[in-house]
């Protein structure tokens, strides 16, 4: 079965928004893009059809909400403009991980996705990471980082979820940690695989209201040095970034 064949929509849902139906639905939108066009997510989407522990049923609620956050994430890190995420209620609209205060659209916007969710450690901090140098140490390391529904507990309009986040740390890590310090870990070649629950509050056009976030924000440090090929360097401030 092709990527295009598992991701798609079902040919029958009247009254559902695109964004529910297909995983690239909102690539397809004429948006101010961070790098001047549309993201291309097919590599993404192969390691997804290949690798993936759970199979819904096209139009399913579980299938309908992975989607929904599919089309979130594409929007959240590369749609520059708030006024262009179809996927939210940009009126109502807050973020928060693990309990801590509601994020706006427009601090992720100012931030990045990885910022957002990834509190300061020993082996990274957003206030040493721009957007774009964030995505670019992530991306670089892991190539493809791959998202789905493993359950659904509840319904809208919450909708209570456990999802899973995977892919392969095919490069060396290089970023900046709480102190300040440049950390490098050598690249093992193997899987990074975590998992959170999600809980997100949708309206009546199953745009999403409230999102929060909960899961080890360590996991995936500890699985990336899990060989312990890492290495601190303090480095001058005008050298972060």
């Amino acid at each position: 079965m092709s990527t295009a064949e598992v991701q798609d929509a079902p040919a029958e849902a009247p009254g559902l928004p695109d964004y529910v139906l297909d995983a690239n639905a909102v690539t397809k939108d004429e948006a101010n893009w961070r790098h001047g066009r549309a993201p291309d997510y097919t590599n993404t989407r192969k390691v997804w059809a290949e690798t993936k522990k759970a199979n819904h049923q096209a139009g399913s609620l579980p299938d309908l909400v992975e989607k929904l956050v599919k089309n979130w994430e594409i929007e959240a890190s590369y749609k520059t403009d708030l006024a262009d995420w179809r996927t939210v209620d940009t009126s109502n609209y807050s973020f928060a991980v693990n309990g801590g205060p509601p994020q706006t659209g427009e601090h992720m916007l100012k931030v990045g996705t990885y910022n957002a969710i990834i509190e300061p450690n020993e082996f990274y901090c957003p206030a040493h990471s721009s957007f774009d140098a964030s995505h670019k140490t992530f991306k670089r390391m892991m190539p493809t980082f791959a998202w789905e529904v493993l359950e659904v507990y509840s319904g809208p309009p919450q909708v209570s979820f456990r999802w899973r986040h995977w892919g392969t740390m095919k490069e060396d890590y290089v970023g900046f940690n709480d102190k300040g310090e440049k950390v490098s870990i050598k690249a093992h070649g193997g899987p990074i695989d975590i998992e959170g629950v999600g809980v997100a509050v949708v309206n009546d056009k199953l745009q999403l209201t409230k999102v929060e976030v909960f899961f080890d924000p360590m996991s995936m440090f500890r699985q990336m040095a899990a060989e312990g090929n890492v290495t601190k360097e303090k480095v001058e401030a005008e050298g972060r970034r």
